[in-house]
């Protein structure tokens, strides 16, 4: 017992780090299933080369994890906090090749205590294998160029391939590197390698069953990511709220101490760059190359576009050692009280659910949703099921239902992946279905649904069935509108 107590004194920032790991894992037990976590265990059923707007990393995982120890919903939720907790210990040893033992140690601390190390251990996303692959990618560079072990350049290719495998983001890992070696004077010579052209020459072939799957199916998810999302820049109206959205996000993500760091060294670096024409040292310009075009890069288009809150994620594995550079003990100190205050917030949310969440993405409700309709499905026979809000009903129905439940295709609508599942639609010709509609601002549970003229075009006859209304903590917290449609048509 002593030793433990001394080896605890010894490392503080490891206890810090498993401590919040541990309070993780104890919370993971009492969440429910996210409409996330739902959609990306469906790519994992339905295994393929990539899917329609994502690359498949997470659905892999989550099937493989699944697969050995069963369907459940803390099964998918393990698979996201074993993912982040190599991420994190893989950042710490990235980070020790650039700081001393004492920052080291305040870095640690600081992921650790971010609230988007929370979310990618609750929520599946591509971001959680992202972020692994792409700290991995950073360590595999750092010992290829700063060690001179050229072998590095193969694994660092691997890795970036696996990092693209997982989200479309991580193309800025390569831009990165070859920005990292034009403005480096001393290793600006690397980019006559054959090392690094063989490292992104092999990171494309690992991508290769992504750019595949797009070829068989028209480019769908580039087009997707590209044209569909980013139509509004075009427009290029400027939006205040989108830039204060944006700074209230990451400053929740990283909470507002690691924020304001970010800000003030990231002008620091910029006014050198600009003004004295000095960069910093090739380590510390390394790191702001996996930084700058990703946290920088997305924060300008926020006055003109509205940026997720996790797109700047992948930045915060360089500029969480840069941060370490900086931060004091007693900056440290308020981080913590910032996070332990929200962790234990948090922890009361998912206990207690003491404040509703008018949204779909809420982890409660879904399981209680299919129970209602498998007892509704006894009363009205050889009916299917479906939902029109995009992929979020029908995927978590999906997860706890024994039966296909199909999305807002089955009116014509486009359905993300739903679409590229393989369904013959014509089967289900004549029949009849249930119609699944979330009252997402639920404040009026006598308010009647409205009906889709598109529902009308595909069915016989619509007709509306009362609500189901889902009871949390003895409190109605969410409705669903229900409709019995008949003799289904595919076209009409």
């Amino acid at each position: 017992m002593e030793t433990i107590t001394t080896y605890i004194k010894n490392n503080k920032a490891l206890s810090w780090v498993l401590g919040f790991q541990a309070f993780r894992l104890a919370l993971l037990p009492f969440m429910g299933l996210m409409p996330q976590d739902a959609y990306y265990y469906l790519y994992g059923q339905n295994l393929s080369l990539s899917y329609f707007d994502h690359p498949g990393m997470i659905g892999y995982l989550l099937r493989f994890f699944t697969d050995i120890f069963g369907t459940a919903v803390f099964v998918v939720k393990f698979a996201d906090l074993c993912v982040t907790s190599l991420t994190l210990f893989s950042f710490y040893t990235l980070a020790s090749y650039f700081l001393s033992k004492q920052k080291l140690q305040r870095a640690f601390i600081l992921v650790a205590s971010t609230i988007f190390i929370s979310i990618l251990s609750f929520n599946s996303t591509p971001d959680v294998p992202l972020l692994l692959f792409w700290t991995l990618t950073l360590l595999c560079l750092y010992k290829a160029i700063f060690e001179d072990k050229k072998w590095f350049f193969i694994l660092g290719g691997i890795a970036m391939g696996l990092s693209f495998n997982s989200k479309y983001t991580a193309i800025l890992l390569q831009f990165g590197l070859l920005g990292f070696l034009i403005f480096s004077n001393r290793y600006r010579k690397l980019l006559a390698s054959p090392w690094l052209w063989s490292s992104l020459i092999i990171s494309a072939a690992v991508t290769f069953p992504v750019w595949y799957w797009n070829y068989q199916h028209e480019f769908a998810s580039f087009v997707f990511q590209s044209s569909e999302r980013t139509s509004s820049i075009s427009e290029f109206k400027i939006s205040p709220k989108n830039f204060f959205g944006a700074v209230g996000h990451q400053m929740f993500l990283l909470l507002p101490v690691l924020f304001l760091i970010f800000v003030t060294f990231t002008f620091k670096y910029a006014k050198r760059a600009l003004l004295k024409f000095k960069l910093p040292n090739s380590k510390t310009l390394f790191l702001l190359a996996f930084f700058i075009p990703t946290f920088v890069g997305f924060f300008i288009l926020t006055p003109i576009y509205w940026v997720k809150l996790n797109w700047m994620m992948p930045s915060y594995i360089s500029g969480i050692i840069i941060a370490g550079m900086f931060i004091s003990k007693k900056l440290l100190k308020v981080q913590l009280i910032f996070s332990i205050v929200f962790h234990l917030l948090f922890s009361l949310q998912i206990l207690f659910y003491l404040v509703p969440i008018k949204s779909d993405d809420t982890w409660v409700g879904w399981e209680e949703l299919a129970i209602e309709i498998g007892s509704l499905e006894e009363k009205k026979a050889d009916t299917f099921v479906f939902s029109n809000d995009n992929y979020k009903t029908a995927a978590c129905l999906n997860f706890f239902m024994d039966e296909k439940v199909f999305a807002q295709n089955i009116i014509g609508l486009p359905a993300l992946h739903f679409d590229y599942l393989g369904d013959n639609l014509a089967t289900l010709q004549g029949q009849d279905a249930l119609f699944i509609d979330s009252d997402k601002r639920f404040k009026n549970k006598d308010k009647l649904g409205s009906i889709d003229p598109l529902l009308r075009s595909h069915f016989k006859n619509v007709t509306e069935l009362a609500p189901i209304i889902i009871k949390i903590n003895g409190k109605d917290s969410r409705k669903f509108w229900v409709f019995y449609c008949t003799d289904y048509q595919t076209k009409k």
